[in-house]
């Protein structure tokens, strides 16, 4: 039998930061990553239900695999103490992966608040912006790292409900890319993951409305949405050795959507 220490998607030793893990796509991708030897910070606004998903983790593991940090995404502050106390604890991370995010409006552009286009702009852009970088310096010192930013198949076409969403979204796709040119040299490597439609409650607004199902089931290729864990392997792909040499890509986990429907 194999050395599993010697597997291309062995995490063991690694630190991981997650945001938007207490529920979804977050909380699926805190699993897997623990399950392959990674060292999780569970995070989200509701710390008690980081803890929930922090528990089941370290019971599956049968280890501490994984802890809980409260953080709004929004305060540069919480970023910061976050890494803070993820450093305080395991040391600095290797693992970045930027899933939280916000999309306050749901509507054509014309009725958005200025406020509510700021928000979505600051969460889901700058934030990851500020999270990088608050963890990249450590990476340069030890030339390793990983940084996934969840983007979405929204950030290819554009939308009379969740347009302002899908600018973020393609933000991330070039944030992604710029932030891999200029920390390639040091070994540390930025990609984002693009998903489809996805049974969350963050997209329950698109997947709960009967006009997108029945596409959905009619007409995808895969003929079904997406569930939380089908996004959690790429992730584990894009934090392990296997993906050592790919940067600066997007990765579109979407059952067909995009191939077959061309856009939703």
């Amino acid at each position: 039998m194999a050395d599993a220490s010697k597997t291309l998607f062995n995490l063991s030793g690694k630190v991981a930061i997650v945001t938007g893990a207490s529920r979804g796509i977050g909380e699926a991708i805190a699993k897997r990553l623990a399950q392959h030897g990674a060292n999780v910070v569970v995070s989200s606004r509701k710390p008690e239900a980081c803890q929930a998903v922090v528990d089941a983790i370290n019971e599956a593991e049968g280890r501490e695999a994984a802890v809980a940090v409260g953080c709004n995404i929004s305060h540069k502050e919480e970023l910061q103490r976050l890494v803070d106390e993820t450093k305080a604890k395991w040391g600095a991370p290797n693992i970045l992966v930027s899933n939280a995010a916000v999309n306050p409006y749901y509507g054509p552009s014309a009725g958005m608040s200025d406020e509510q286009f700021d928000k979505i702009l600051s969460c889901n852009v700058k934030a990851s912006h500020w999270l990088s970088h608050m963890v990249l310096p450590d990476m340069q010192a030890k030339k390793d790292g990983a940084i996934i930013i969840i983007s979405s198949i929204g950030g290819f076409v554009g939308s009379p409900a969740i347009g302002a969403y899908n600018i973020s979204k393609a933000a991330d796709l070039q944030l992604a890319r710029n932030l891999a040119v200029e920390y390639g040299p040091d070994n540390i490597r930025i990609n984002c993951i693009c998903p489809g439609v996805v049974k969350t409650y963050f997209a329950e607004a698109l997947w709960k409305d009967p006009k997108v199902e029945k596409m959905m089931t009619e007409k995808l290729p895969m003929r079904r949405f997406g569930e939380p864990d089908d996004i959690a392997g790429a992730a584990v792909f894009l934090a392990s050795p296997a993906a050592g040499w790919m940067t600066g890509q997007s990765i579109i986990l979407d059952g067909g959507t995009m191939i077959g429907l061309g856009g939703i």
